[in-house]
């Protein structure tokens, strides 16, 4: 790990800005939020689309002189504490190699110099699969300096596999990667934004460095570098609004977290986690779940907070999002999904 760190500090160029009245202002963070897009311009799977007008409003924004678009590894360095960024740091992704991220996204990226992260699985693209990318073109993402992230070999639900079917899915994969692009990936996403304890430890053992879900939060270190968030943007959460929250937002530095792993057996979760004592003031806390669950938010002592249902998740994926106000009208925001076993 210490040699990658070194490695990455000197292939990240240092970030450094004029000294105008309003960066004089401007503070260097651990801490950056991270987008995550999937198709653009294809209405037929709103869920996971973006609209053409959605996503050129999100660059339209993202060009403006208070946000910096940093890669991976620079946000990497910011939050292990080896290189800070600038405050509004926000770091581009996107899943599943389609089509449309080369056909439409990608010339927009480069035109405006923007970096980002294409997460890949790799059968869809040995099986020239209608509607994805091909290998010719992931290589030319890279050779554009794109950076290339694994999404396992066929995409499956992870948690649900045994360990041996884990490890195939991820050494296949990385030799694939190898055998098309020359590397296997450092920075993984996990499909569905699924994963329990186990799969954790195997991402961590086959070269990994860091790994994403798609649960709404800041990726900060407190979190752990193998359940770092992502704010998903679709149809329906791609609104101006809500990315104005998200690529505004502060972290919420956490320690103590219950459940540690997101694959619960009990169903409502006791759920809860330690705030640190570095975040200041600390406002009230008010915590949501999906699909109507009301949530009682309490806290106990100081820096405690313990969220309760009042009723079961449903089958499948649950989420409980907390904000806190910040500083100059921006929120804290942490997010946790569940996988109901």
């Amino acid at each position: 790990m210490k040699l990658l760190l070194t490695f990455l500090l000197f292939i990240v160029p240092t970030f450094s800005f004029s000294q105008t009245n309003e960066t004089r202002q401007v503070s260097n963070v651990n801490h950056a939020s991270f987008i995550m897009y999937h198709r653009f311009g294809d209405s037929r799977y709103p869920s996971t689309n973006i609209k053409k007008e959605q996503f050129i409003n999100h660059i339209s924004e993202l060009l403006k002189p208070k946000y910096q678009v940093v890669s991976i590894e620079k946000a990497f360095l910011a939050i292990n504490n080896i290189e800070l960024v600038k405050d509004r740091s926000v770091v581009i992704t996107i899943d599943d190699a389609y089509s449309s991220v080369y056909k439409y996204a990608w010339p927009i990226f480069k035109k405006h110099n923007l970096p980002f992260t294409l997460f890949v699985s790799t059968d869809v693209i040995d099986n020239k699969t209608p509607g994805y990318m091909s290998w010719e073109q992931i290589r030319t993402l890279r050779d554009h300096g794109v950076t290339i992230g694994s999404q396992t070999k066929s995409h499956p639900h992870m948690f649900k596999l045994s360990k041996e079917k884990i490890i195939k899915e991820l050494s296949i994969s990385n030799k694939r990667f190898i055998d098309e692009i020359g590397s296997a990936p450092k920075f993984f996403a996990y499909p569905y934004g699924e994963y329990n304890l186990e799969v954790i430890e195997q991402v961590k053992l086959h070269g990994f460095i860091a790994a994403f879900g798609q649960h709404s939060g800041v990726a900060h270190k407190s979190l752990g570098m193998y359940e770092l968030p992502r704010f998903a943007m679709n149809e329906r959460y791609g609104d101006m609004n809500r990315f104005l929250l998200a690529v505004n937002a502060l972290p919420m530095p956490i320690s103590d977290l219950s459940p540690k792993n997101p694959v619960i057996s009990k169903n409502p979760p006791n759920y809860g986690f330690t705030l640190s004592d570095k975040i200041k003031p600390k406002n009230a806390i008010r915590c949501f779940a999906n699909k109507g669950l009301e949530t009682d938010t309490n806290r106990l002592g100081k820096n405690r907070i313990e969220i309760r249902l009042n009723g079961p998740f449903s089958k499948g994926r649950g989420r409980i999002n907390c904000t806190m106000a910040g500083n100059g009208d921006r929120w804290r925001w942490l997010g946790r999904q569940f996988i109901i076993n």
